[in-house]
């Protein structure tokens, strides 16, 4: 009876090699699952990190840009200012040319406008000349549009207000008059 007994023994105790693979397989699968959910979130922060740091250089760029811009245009509403001026110092200008323009005051006058004109192209103010030129809606403002035999339609015919430029950029638009044809 031993025998039997030890054969219904030997039935009843688990067998390793089969228990053990499927428990490391199960460990195995965990260990596996993981590393997966490991590499894809070290791979998300790397995105991050990486998408964090291009925001930081082009905030960097932009930043630069914008102080680059606010200093090349830091005159601007100081120069718009001292175009008025200049508009009405050229009225008078032409009213003291009505007198002569061998008068001293009229001489006196070109001289000082002269030197204001200096002083703002040396500033980087630069007159727009419309006169005779194809009319630009980004550099004009039509105030009329008038017949004209000698130019054709969408000329600029007469200017009756000088525009102006800084840099690049328009500070103030010519204010002229459009030839519609003949």
């Amino acid at each position: 009876m031993k025998k039997t007994e030890s054969k219904t023994a030997e039935q009843n105790k688990p067998e390793k090699s089969e228990e053990q693979p499927s428990s490391s397989n199960a460990t195995d699968a965990q260990q596996s699952e993981d590393d997966a959910d490991l590499q894809a979130d070290l791979d998300r922060f790397r995105d991050l990190a990486l998408r964090t740091q291009a925001d930081l250089e082009n905030y960097k760029k932009r930043s630069a840009r914008e102080k680059e811009d606010a200093i090349k245009y830091a005159n601007s509403s100081l120069l718009e200012r001292l175009i008025a001026i200049v508009d009405n110092f050229e009225l008078g200008l032409e009213a003291a040319r009505a007198e002569g323009e061998k008068s001293p005051i009229f001489s006196g006058m070109s001289m000082v406008l002269k030197q204001l004109m200096d002083f703002l192209a040396d500033s980087g103010l630069q007159p727009i000349n419309a006169l005779g030129q194809k009319f630009d809606p980004n550099l004009h403002e039509a105030i009329a549009h008038e017949p004209s035999k000698e130019s054709p339609e969408g000329t600029v015919i007469r200017q009756t207000r000088r525009g102006y430029k800084l840099k690049d950029r328009l500070l103030r638009p010519s204010s002229v008059v459009v030839s519609r044809g003949p």
